[in-house]
């Protein structure tokens, strides 16, 4: 009993370090961000935000490079990690070492790599805003490869991919039939997860953003924070709020989802 009361004593003491460790310096950057005025407490740091055009067109750029990344990667990813479950599962780990690549190679090296080889002929993707919009675009997909990838091969581990499979085929459905009304329900948790991370990913994402020379977020808090000091810590508060409700959002839909359903519904 002596022995199960200190380690739990351990456990909370190094519980609450944590929790101290996490929520100090976040609190320290809330308190500082309601401090514009002086004397009092006020939102005016985000106010001045929230009312800058600058901040609403790179918040707005930022929501829609992110909506079309992440959708880009739910259909790069799952038929990809279905077809290698189903057919190539001697690749599997071939298929993870690659998506590691963006936490091994520094970012800033993959933005002047890409910048090196499509700036000239023959794909030329700098020329245009457009054309950049689809290099960078191409950029987040990569930066969060691994988080989608990884969210999805967990979503296959938790069903039976061949039964499904065969099942589905038994009763008629073709391979498109088979993925999009078997696979991807049974894999609507996993997705979401992976799809929420890697939003947040992007939406906080400095580097493309700057040397693509786009109108991004993380570009944008980075301007802020050079000529300002209220504002960029209620950016810090907005992208911290962001972030949670991404999680947040993880944890109520992966709520009850355990069991997975043989036909999605």
């Amino acid at each position: 009993m002596k022995k199960l009361f200190k380690i739990d004593v351990w456990a909370w003491f190094w519980g609450i370090l944590a929790l101290l460790y996490f929520f100090l310096p976040m609190y320290g950057t809330l308190d500082f961000s309601l401090r514009m005025q002086k004397g009092q407490i006020s939102f005016l740091a985000y106010q001045t935000v929230l009312a800058d055009p600058q901040f609403m067109e790179s918040f707005r750029y930022s929501v829609i490079m992110g909506l079309i990344s992440v959708s880009l990667s739910v259909i790069l990813f799952v038929p990809t990690v279905y077809w290698i479950y189903l057919k190539l599962p001697n690749l599997r780990p071939v298929m993870e070492a690659i998506t590691l690549l963006p936490f091994i190679i520094p970012v800033i090296v993959y933005v002047f790599g890409l910048i090196r080889t499509f700036s000239g002929p023959p794909f030329e993707l700098t020329l245009t805003p457009f054309k950049t919009d689809i290099l960078i675009t191409a950029g987040y997909i990569v930066l969060s490869m691994p988080f989608m990838f990884r969210a999805i091969d967990v979503g296959m581990r938790a069903i039976d991919v061949r039964t499904l499979t065969e099942a589905a085929q038994s009763l008629g459905s073709n391979w498109f039939q088979v993925l999009f009304d078997v696979i991807f329900p049974n894999l609507r948790v996993a997705i979401l997860s992976g799809a929420l991370i890697s939003f947040a990913l992007v939406m906080g994402e400095l580097i493309l953003g700057d040397f693509l020379v786009r109108p991004a977020l993380g570009p944008y808090m980075v301007l802020v924070g050079r000529d300002h000091a209220y504002e960029p810590a209620a950016l810090a508060i907005i992208s911290y709020a962001l972030t949670w409700v991404c999680l947040g959002l993880i944890m109520y839909f992966s709520r009850g989802k355990n069991t997975q359903q043989l036909t999605g519904r």
